[in-house]
């Protein structure tokens, strides 16, 4: 089995309870503490084994880590870390997942290799906002719930709003208008996209 992990806490002796994204599950595992045992990580990717026990959840053994071709560049890592960790507070009271959750890390893994960390993840929270019903690209103010027509605003979810009815940051509406239809962030200064990767770290 493998999986991305995305969640680890600490219990009695150096154990772990270590949360994993698999194809079509979201797993809640204990990790025995041991010297032999390979080190795992948040963002890690991992082929594993798990052994059922007289506990509520499983055992975690067996476990391999499954490199990136990235994955000694430590800003592309960094930022991998703290974006897959979002996924635990947005999935965490679900068992059966989607497909779309495993293969759209997957993806970006694939597209991290030959893009710009910070590009790549917020292409691929569009896609997830779209998986999820959540890419409001009819550009209705949430506040005033009126039409948005030329400058706009973004908040957590990338919900938009009128530029005079919040303080943030001023985006072209046609520069948004094409990030949510495209999914790229061509048009996109690395400033702004700086600035969505804040929002984005708001929670999913």
């Amino acid at each position: 089995m493998q999986g991305y992990i995305i969640d680890i806490k600490p219990v009695k002796d150096d154990d772990l309870i270590v949360t994993i994204i698999t194809e079509n599950e979201l797993l809640t595992t204990y990790r025995f503490y041991g010297a032999r045992h390979s080190n795992i990580n948040i963002g890690y990717k991992i082929d594993f084994e798990l052994e059922n026990t007289r506990a509520n959840i499983p055992r975690l053994k067996d476990v391999i880590q499954l490199g990136f071709p990235w994955i000694l560049d430590n800003e592309k890592m960094y930022c991998w870390q703290r974006y897959i960790k979002l996924f635990y507070p947005h999935l965490k009271e679900l068992e059966e997942l989607d497909s779309f959750y495993f293969y759209s890390l997957e993806n970006l893994v694939h597209i991290m290799s030959k893009q710009n960390v910070l590009r790549a993840i917020c292409e691929s929270y569009i896609s997830l906002l779209e998986f999820e019903g959540r890419l409001h690209s009819d550009f209705e103010c949430l506040l005033c719930e009126t039409k948005i027509y030329e400058d706009v605003s973004l908040v957590r979810g990338f919900l938009p709003l009128h530029t005079e009815c919040t303080r943030g940051k001023i985006f072209k509406l046609n520069k948004i208008s094409e990030l949510f239809e495209k999914k790229k962030t061509i048009n996109l200064t690395d400033e702004e996209v700086e600035y969505l990767w804040n929002i984005i770290l708001l929670g999913l």
